[in-house]
C-alpha cells in the first residue's frame, strides 16, 4: 500500500495521506511522496485546484513518534529541512488554490500542513491540535507563522503552549477554517468548492495567493507596488480578455486558466 494516493478528475487533484492505521502519521516515505505528488500537480496542466486530505479518521497526526524513535536518535532541524519544510513550501508557492478537506484530527506538523493550504473545509467532528508542547518540543512546519497570522499572538502562545484542542466549530469561530459541515456532506462540500476553483481564472488566483501571503509581511507601500505589477500580468491573460468579453456579451465567462 503506498503511503498516499493520487487522483486526478476535471481539473481536480486529490492526494490523500493513506496511513489510516496511524491516523495518517509521517514518516519518510509519506513526507517523500507527499513532496513528489505536489511537484506532479504543480507541473500538470491540466490541475487546477488540488484538494489535500487523510484516509480514514484523521486527515495527519504528524510526525510517526514510534517511526522516529526505530530510527534511531534524528537531527531535528535536518528532518525539517529535507521532510517537512518543502512540503509547506510546495503548498504556498503551488500556483494554484490548495483546499484542506479536513475530514479528521490534525495535529503536530498535520495542524501546520493544515494550515497551509488556502482554504480549509472541515468535517464538525474535525480538531485541530498544536501538540508539539506534550513532548518538550516547539512548532515547526510552519506553524509559528500562519497561527498568529491567523489568531493573533495571545491566543497563539495558548493554543502552542498548552496543546489546547479545539473543535471544528471553535476553529471556525478563530478563522482557522472556512466552513464546517456534518460529515455526511464533507464530500459534497468540498466537492463544490474544487469544482468553483477548476472553473475560475487560474493565472489571477495565482496571483492574488502570492499577493496575499506577501502582503502578511509587507508595508502599504510595497504591496501597493507588487499589486500593480501584478495587474499588469493579470490584465495580460486570455482570461481577462475572456471575462471583460463575457461581461459584455452578458453571458457566463468560460476561463481556461491562461
Amino acid at each position: 500500500m503506498t503511503a498516499l494516493t493520487l487522483d486526478i478528475q476535471d481539473g481536480v487533484a486529490t492526494i490523500t495521506l493513506n496511513r489510516p492505521e496511524v491516523y495518517n502519521a509521517f514518516n519518510d516515505p509519506l513526507s517523500y511522496e507527499l513532496q513528489d505528488a505536489l511537484k506532479q500537480v504543480e507541473r500538470d496542466a491540466s490541475v487546477r485546484v488540488v484538494v489535500l486530505t487523510g484516509a480514514g479518521k484523521a486527515f495527519s497526526s504528524g510526525q510517526d513518534l514510534k517511526a522516529a524513535m526505530e530510527g534511531g536518535k534524528r537531527n531535528l532541524s535536518e528532518s525539517l529541512h529535507k521532510r517537512y519544510n518543502p512540503i509547506i513550501r510546495a503548498i504556498r508557492n503551488m500556483p494554484k488554490p490548495v483546499i484542506c478537506k479536513l475530514n479528521g484530527v490534525a495535529a503536530g506538523a498535520g495542524c501546520s500542513l493544515a494550515l497551509a493550504c488556502d482554504l480549509i473545509i472541515a468535517s464538525e467532528t474535525a480538531s485541530m491540535i498544536e501538540i508539539f508542547v506534550n513532548i518538550a518540543l516547539v512548532l515547526d512546519s510552519g506553524s509559528s507563522y500562519f497561527l498568529p497570522r491567523t489568531v493573533g499572538y495571545h491566543r497563539a502562545f495558548e493554543l502552542a503552549t498548552k496543546a489546547s484542542k479545539i473543535s471544528a466549530e471553535e476553529a471556525l469561530k478563530l478563522g482557522l477554517v472556512n466552513k464546517v459541515v456534518p460529515a455526511s456532506e464533507l464530500d459534497e462540500a468540498v466537492a463544490a468548492e474544487a469544482k468553483y476553483y477548476a472553473n475560475a481564472p487560474t493565472k489571477a488566483i495565482a496571483l492574488m495567493k502570492k499577493m496575499l501571503t506577501k502582503g502578511m509581511t509587507e508595508s502599504l507601500d510595497e504591496a501597493l507596488e507588487y499589486e500593480a505589477y501584478c495587474q499588469e500580468i493579470a490584465g495580460n491573460s486570455k482570461d481577462n480578455t475572456e471575462g471583460v468579453t463575457a461581461f459584455l456579451e452578458k453571458r457566463a465567462p468560460v476561463f481556461k486558466g491562461e
